[in-house]
């Protein structure tokens, strides 16, 4: 009868460490610092369209590039100069691909169709992707 009860505890004591460790595992924070124009915000609609669908299993903050707050977090990633988009995961433009290639979300993503100058060398899928194996780690 003890043992079994020794077991009971040990199961109910797991579960709760696990139920506790996911629960304490914090979505991923997306930052969209960008110009609040009308390119701009075409561009980003399909990602923002995304972002909106996942609920709570991120954390969204749009900051105005333009704005003082947003000149202040490009300086303190370390970037300046005329920058329409800049899309942060856990506070980092730089990010890896599942294949391993490097990839930074500034600037306007790539788009069919736009004209030279607005057209990036990131993805909405490249972002999508990267943040559905992020709300997938414990």
């Amino acid at each position: 009868m003890n043992a079994r009860r020794n077991f009971l505890a040990t199961v109910a004591a797991s579960a709760l460490t696990l139920a506790a460790g996911s629960a304490l595992a914090a979505p991923p924070t997306v930052e969209i610092v960008a110009m609040a124009h009308p390119p701009v915000k075409m561009a980003l609609a399909p990602l923002r369209n995304w972002l909106a669908a996942q609920g709570g299993k991120l954390k969204l903050v749009e900051v105005d590039v333009e704005s003082p707050q947003g000149e202040k977090r490009l300086a303190a990633i370390g970037l300046d100069g005329h920058i329409p988009i800049v899309i942060l995961i856990d506070g980092q433009y730089r990010q890896k691909r599942k294949d391993g290639v490097a990839m930074e979300f500034v600037n306007f993503p790539a788009i069919d169709g736009a004209p030279p100058g607005v057209r990036g060398k990131w993805t909405t899928a490249e972002v999508q992707a990267v943040l559905t194996e992020r709300m997938k780690q414990p």
